[in-house]
């Protein structure tokens, strides 16, 4: 039997709230565009990810 979160991640409300407003498409580039830009800074910086707000904060 497979389970599935309930519970969204900040990054993925992001995205369902811009698909809400602008569409499916713009949602997806804007949220590839947001990782890359994630992603770009975790290796300059060569930082781990960080997924909840708690844990930045700690």
């Amino acid at each position: 039997m497979l389970t599935r979160a309930t519970r969204f991640s900040a990054l993925k409300r992001w995205a369902v709230d811009v698909a809400k407003r602008r569409g499916m498409k713009r949602a997806k580039v804007a949220l590839a565009r947001k990782l890359a830009t994630i992603l770009h800074r975790m290796w300059v910086d060569e930082s781990e990810f960080r997924g909840s707000k708690e844990a930045s904060a700690a």
